[in-house]
């Protein structure tokens, strides 16, 4: 059987494109490697992609010059973590509260990883977290 690697892509679904790519990248500092008016591609790190997409864009499936890809779509909060290094959390904290995106809640792991969790422009949760929340991570 294949053994899966890693997790390739996250979705997010996001009713204003421009607005989430400020917070995206702007913010948190993502690069993109493509967009368009459908969707925004941000590298996320360690071979991670984070997709933002305009609601009901690919709800009917996209046909491109290389192929087709299935329809798909999502609706309301939902959660996505990002891993990030125990000594820039605090700064993280501080840049998201002044950009506006307080921090509502603040957890400590058992493991010794600790996250903080906001919310993103269109109200997703977005948690940034220290190594030591998994036993993977």
């Amino acid at each position: 059987m294949p053994v899966i690697q890693h997790l390739l892509e996250a979705s997010l679904y996001c009713d204003d494109l421009p607005r989430a790519l400020r917070f995206y990248r702007d913010l948190l500092g993502l690069e993109p490697l493509f967009v368009d008016e459908r969707l925004a591609a941000l590298d996320a790190g360690g071979g991670t992609v984070l997709l933002l997409f305009r609601p009901r864009e690919s709800a009917g499936g996209v046909s491109f010059p290389g192929g087709w890809i299935p329809p798909h779509d999502g609706a309301g909060p939902v959660h996505l973590a990002l891993a990030v290094e125990a000594a820039h959390i605090a700064e993280l904290e501080a840049r998201l509260t002044q950009a506006g995106y307080p921090v509502e809640s603040q957890v400590t792991w058992g493991r010794g990883g600790r996250s903080i969790y906001c919310r993103d422009p269109d109200g997703h949760s977005i948690e940034f977290a220290t190594p030591g929340v998994w036993a993977v991570y």
